[in-house]
């Protein structure tokens, strides 16, 4: 490929992107089809350079690469592209992390469940954050380090060979075929792997699948720096922020509308943080509670990331299970918890409890006092003595202002975190940072998520935390207001569609602070047998949907997201968040998120139609 030709289109490119390549943190999926994740986008996107065409309608109509950012987003596949294009591979085998750390885990990780040898080579410096012991110790991961000279090539290895080297700007590699992984550190950009080889190729998707569930891919704005300084052929242009300045605001925020006890830990995601409580529970169990078994208790249809992610734990670490917490419909989600706690008590295990309160998709909370009641309960192993009290882990990003930490709180005599996805109301849909606290009783159980955070390399970005420093102080207003016009609109639907089944929040709970802006419609159907009528409706979610985002193109949106800052989001859950979720537990209905600034009645108009047109 002619470079000259092809920098010269990436820098128009730059010109003329949409706003939203930059700035939001989730994309359309009426043009996404996830098994093409990535490839789609390219080929679109090389259809568009052979024609030399950056036009900016031109590139917004081109499919959706991720749907989340934190997976990949079009910056990062232009960039994974170009240096695909300078290194001759082919883009599929070039990818780029906010970490600096997690890519190494990648490769190890995919090593450790295939028992084959690592060495990492390196000539500078490994990052800070990497610490060799405890990424044998807690994770498993087996490798031996070798420092190598600057002019030194790497020697055949009966095992993979990672090489690790520190760059200031997008430099072309010399690739030496005994090398299995490149991997050039860009700080404080992130880093970019480079799998090398057609017999590695079968590592692809397995790292893709660590970058989509532990960490996030390099952020839209770090890539846009990495981009310029490709055109340029320069070192990177870094614009340093307040960044002290603006993490004390962020802590700040969240003292205040958390009332927890610890200091908040930021980290890149929702799903970074949840990554780093659960290596810091590991890590914690490990040193004092030599020999049990951890058991990590989740409900099997929530959020797909936490449900995956739970698993892949386990998958590594021989003394950790999953065990299903059936929690919506039928299933109460107190009594649920009493028979795993008693089971796990039996066994002299240790329990974990990973919840949302509200649940995902079907907006249920439990009852506060009869859940604190259980998760107190003294209980005993089957040999009599003491169980160990269980950790619970509220996953609270439907209602971040919800108090459940704070002295006197619900939650305040029972060991309990709780986390945030950033993507939603702290930073109204502008970035994936997320946060967690904890209260007095995990105080040591803190200090081992922090060192987790950091040695994955997860915490949050500067402009991430300069984000949420500007959007956390006005995100309790956000919630009430947006919660004022998901209450209209659900009384409207009720009315004018009575058959429907709508999972929202009573009143009742509102009064008591769980003002969720999101609420999920299952909608009438029609048919002779199941099979039909299960047919019938999920046509029916689809014709809502294009209804709503053809009719108000400028506010409704196939979207996953919840507490953006304007506008209406909707998807089929089982189809996007849940995507990893078992068949069985997935949801195939509506889930509607509302903004506090929308043209609501708009919303009603359409809805009337579509009512009429059933």
């Amino acid at each position: 490929m002619d470079t000259s030709k092809m920098l010269n289109y990436i820098k128009e490119v730059l010109e003329n992107m949409p706003s939203g390549w930059l700035s939001l943190t989730t994309h359309r999926l009426d043009i996404y089809d996830e098994k093409l994740a990535k490839t789609q986008f390219l080929e679109h996107f090389e259809s568009l350079f052979n024609n030399n065409n950056a036009q900016t309608a031109a590139l917004n109509n081109i499919p959706t690469a991720f749907d989340y950012i934190r997976l990949g987003h079009p910056l990062s596949c232009i960039l994974e592209w170009a240096i695909a294009q300078r290194n001759g591979l082919n883009p599929n085998n070039v990818i780029s992390f906010s970490s600096k750390t997690i890519p190494i885990l990648a490769v190890l990780r995919k090593n450790l469940l295939d028992q084959k040898n690592t060495q990492i080579l390196y000539t500078d410096p490994l990052p800070n954050s990497f610490d060799a012991e405890v990424l044998k110790n807690v994770y498993g991961y087996q490798f031996e380090l070798k420092k190598i000279g600057a002019d030194e090539a790497a020697g055949v290895f009966e095992g993979s060979t990672i090489f690790i080297a520190q760059e200031d700007q997008i430099s072309t590699i010399d690739l030496n075929p005994n090398v299995d992984f490149y991997i050039t550190l860009h700080n404080p950009l992130g880093s970019i792997l480079l799998v090398n080889g057609e017999h590695n190729e079968r590592y692809i998707s397995e790292i893709q699948h660590v970058r989509r569930r532990e960490t996030i891919a390099m952020t839209p704005a770090n890539c846009l720096i990495a981009l310029q300084a490709l055109i340029e052929l320069t070192t990177f242009d870094i614009q340093h922020s307040n960044l002290a300045e603006n993490k004390a605001r962020v802590l700040g925020s969240v003292k205040e509308i958390t009332r927890a006890h610890t200091q908040a830990l930021v980290g890149s995601s929702g799903l970074s943080i949840q990554y780093a409580i659960m290596m810091g529970i590991v890590h914690h169990a490990q040193e004092n509670y030599t020999g049990k078994a951890i058991k990590f208790v989740v409900p099997p249809n929530c959020y797909g990331g936490t449900n995956d992610q739970a698993r892949r734990v386990a998958a590594c670490i021989d003394n950790v299970e999953v065990v299903d917490l059936p929690v919506d419909g039928d299933h109460d989600m107190v009594q649920s918890i009493e028979l795993v706690l008693e089971e796990i008590a039996r066994e002299d295990g240790i329990p974990c409890i990973i919840a949302e309160i509200p649940t995902n998709p079907r907006v249920e909370v439990p009852d506060m006092i009869q859940l604190k009641d259980a998760l107190a309960k003294e209980r005993r192993t089957s040999a009599g003595k003491i169980a160990v009290d269980p950790i619970f882990i509220l996953d609270q990003t439907f209602c971040p202002n919800a108090l459940f930490l704070g002295e006197g709180e619900i939650s305040s005599s029972i060991s309990a975190i709780s986390y945030v996805s950033g993507s939603k109301f702290p930073s109204g849909g502008r970035c994936t940072a997320g946060y967690v606290v904890g209260n007095k009783k995990v105080d040591a159980l803190i200090g081992k998520i922090e060192q987790h955070l950091q040695l994955c390399d997860n915490e949050a970005t500067p402009l991430q935390i300069e984000i949420l420093a500007n959007q956390l102080p006005s995100m309790n207003q956000r919630i009430q207001d947006a919660y004022k016009n998901t209450r209209e609109f659900v009384n409207f639907i009720q009315e004018a569609l009575p058959e429907a089944k709508i999972n929202f929040v009573s009143e009742e709970l509102a009064t008591h602070g769980f003002t969720p802006s999101v609420f999920s419609l299952d909608l009438p159907s029609k048919g002779n047998t199941d099979e039909e009528r299960e047919a019938y409706k999920r046509a029916l979610n689809h014709k809502l949907i294009q209804m709503m985002i053809t009719e108000i193109p400028d506010e409704s949106k196939y979207c996953v997201s919840y507490g953006q800052l304007k506008g209406c989001y909707w998807t089929i859950p089982a189809t996007s968040t849940q995507g990893t979720t078992k068949e069985g537990d997935k949801d195939y209905i509506a889930r509607v998120s509302l903004s506090p600034t929308m043209d609501l009645e708009h919303h009603k108009k359409v809805f009337l139609d579509f009512v009429a047109s059933i």
